[in-house]
């Protein structure tokens, strides 16, 4: 008869959990692969008996239909980690951090200020930001120097020669005064500044923002062998 439960004589399989027949709705055990009212083949009963079939064609021990749950635990916990080291790597791989070494070193010939810029280390994902270091050195002492462009201020006039006479002449006494310990000496052309008489080399020492300051530098002018020293100020 269709759908009557097996012979004594065969092997009874293992059925679903326990829960409802699905046709008549009464209540059946773990394990039970038969209803006993209606006698409907309970859900997955008929895929455990295939696999298990196929189990014992290979097999001959069969140690029972729990083996199938137990497979399938195992099947899932190794995909759940195969996932967690997979997102682990893409993690690593978003935050590896690159690398620069792109400077960029400038110099102000008239502060003597030396100024490097690098590219900090950055992630690939972030925007690249940059540090700048400033590093302050004095120009070379035995330098004659000339009036930064665009700059106003005052200073000590040393000496003023006659354009006539030659630049060599101004840069000795510019030298001159150098080796007397004297900074920041330089020599300009008094026809470029209108708060000069023009016609004139003018070698001087300083650059300070105000007439007080170049004033106080006056007496340390005169000790390194300048008779007339004066402050003035410079302005195009």
């Amino acid at each position: 008869m269709e759908g009557s439960p097996p012979s004594s004589d065969t092997p009874a399989a293992a059925g679903p959990e326990s829960g409802d027949c699905p046709r008549c709705g009464t209540p059946y055990d773990a394990g039970q692969e038969y209803c006993l009212e209606c006698g409907l083949r309970l859900p997955g009963a008929r895929a455990t008996r295939a696999l298990r079939g196929a189990w014992q064609r290979r097999v001959p021990w069969y140690p029972g239909d729990w083996v199938w749950a137990a497979l399938l635990g195992l099947a899932v916990a190794a995909v759940a980690a195969t996932v967690v080291i997979l997102a682990d790597r893409g993690n690593a791989h978003s935050n590896r951090l690159v690398a620069t070494d792109n400077r960029t070193v400038g110099t102000n010939a008239d502060t003597g200020t030396v100024t490097e810029t690098t590219p900090t280390e950055t992630a690939t994902t972030t925007a690249q930001t940059k540090t700048t270091r400033t590093t302050t050195t004095a120009p070379p002492t035995n330098r004659v120097r000339s009036w930064p462009a665009g700059r106003s201020g005052y200073t000590v006039v040393l000496n003023s020669i006659p354009t006539t006479a030659g630049r060599a002449q101004a840069v000795a006494e510019a030298r001159r005064a150098i080796r007397a310990g004297l900074q920041d000496v330089g020599v300009l052309v008094s026809s470029d500044f209108s708060t000069l008489h023009p016609g004139y080399y003018v070698v001087f020492s300083g650059f300070y923002p105000g007439s007080a300051e170049a004033t106080n530098a006056v007496s340390a002018a005169r000790d390194a062998g300048f008779q007339t020293p004066y402050p003035r100020q410079i302005a195009r």
